[in-house]
């Protein structure tokens, strides 16, 4: 009990020190001229302009979402066909892989799976 009552102001005193001792060589100056000059990719870092908007990367994303859900929903529904012997659940899996499968045909014909045109 004495060496926690001797210790813990102690230990507060150094932590202090850390603490204060880190905060005064971290400071950062704002007016720092590379921090403020552009990027290798010549855009300026601290304009509040739009960053141009690819519509290509937006659509890839789009049609990656929804594939990603319907491999989270196929995926449990082979072990329950599998295991169920019932006609209505078989034909309810086998309607909703072809719907999939036909949006996969007409996104292949679009165009829309094609990465550089």
């Amino acid at each position: 009990m004495f060496q926690l009552i001797l210790f813990t102001p102690l230990i507060m005193l150094i932590t202090s020190v850390v603490l204060f001792i880190s905060l005064a060589l971290s400071k950062k100056s704002k007016l720092n001229r590379e921090k403020s000059s552009p990027f290798e990719c010549g855009f300026d870092s601290n304009s509040t302009q739009r960053i141009p908007f690819s519509l290509r990367f937006f659509l890839i994303t789009i049609i990656f979402l929804i594939f990603d859900v319907e491999i989270v929903m196929v995926l449990p529904a082979i072990q329950s066909v599998s295991t169920t012997l019932s006609f209505h659940w078989t034909l309810i899996f086998f309607l909703f892989l072809l719907i999939l499968m036909g949006g996969l045909f007409h996104e292949w014909k679009e165009g829309g799976l094609e990465w550089a045109s």
